[in-house]
């Protein structure tokens, strides 16, 4: 299962950026989504917004903590009052109905799409929430629709836009997803190329809880030792952050005492 992190929305990644803005991301790339989310008081569409995709990424990399986003959702949704905001909430909506089908709490996969459907409706062509609603459409037609060309493309065009608009989180993501399917169709130089691009992208941000799974991803395309070495360096960073990514962990878990290895 390709989950992913929430990309895009680097917040306090650049320089320049606030204090709030850097405080937020910091709590973020660690794992603290709820801190994170407590710093921001909900009181405009932007905010409340933000404090929705900090909610939804938490769902997303803990399987836990779904009342509460969709609370923080349905104040967002409230406060929206122009086409880019109620498009942005929508993609928040999209998102979270794609967390829940993936992660076996409830088949959702009808809400995401008619979301994400309704985001690029209000999300013009080349605004700023476009690449990230390019990326969450990728993911539903490779994870839901189990349509890799219609994800290729949407990939594709969502790297396009987080190249443009300089957006290097949205950007790892991309590559990462691209390269796994570059991997599923035997290209292993392109693979390889696109794993290390997402890894290289979020160690410089410093977006620790993203490292492990790209460290994984790297993994599958290498030989060893490598391999291995990568993904005790995934494990290492896992156990650092409590058990997240959940789905990692599980992905990452030695096998148990007396259970068969061949």
């Amino acid at each position: 299962m390709a989950h992913s992190a929430m990309a895009g929305s680097g917040w306090g990644t650049t320089e320049g950026d606030d204090p709030l803005q850097t405080a937020v991301w910091r709590l973020r790339s660690r794992a603290c989504w709820s801190d994170a989310a407590a710093l921001l008081e909900p009181v405009t569409a932007a905010t409340a917004l933000q404090r929705t995709a900090l909610l939804v990424e938490r769902c997303l990399y803990t399987e836990q903590g779904w009342a509460d986003a969709e609370d923080a959702l349905r104040t967002a949704e409230a406060l929206a009052d122009s086409d880019d905001e109620r498009g942005a909430a929508a993609c928040e909506r999209g998102q979270l109905a794609y967390a829940a089908t993936v992660h076996g709490v409830r088949d959702r996969s009808d809400e995401a799409r008619a979301a994400l459907g309704r985001a690029a409706a209000l999300i013009a062509p080349g605004a700023r929430g476009r690449a990230l609603l390019d990326f969450r459409r990728g993911l539903l037609a490779e994870n839901l629709t189990r349509s890799p060309q219609a994800a290729k493309a949407a990939y594709r065009r969502a790297h396009a836009g987080a190249t443009a608009q300089g957006d290097p989180l949205l950007q790892s993501a991309t590559w990462r997803h691209l390269a796994g399917l570059a991997l599923r169709e035997g290209e292993m130089a392109e693979a390889r190329h696109g794993f290390a691009e997402s890894l290289r992208i979020r160690e410089e941000l410093g977006y620790l809880v993203g490292t492990a799974p790209a460290l994984v991803s790297l993994a599958d395309a290498e030989s060893e030792p490598e391999a291995s070495r990568l993904r005790e360096e995934a494990r290492r960073l896992v156990r650092l952050l409590g058990g997240v990514p959940t789905w990692l962990a599980r992905h990452l878990a030695p096998p148990a005492a007396g259970a068969a290895t061949a």
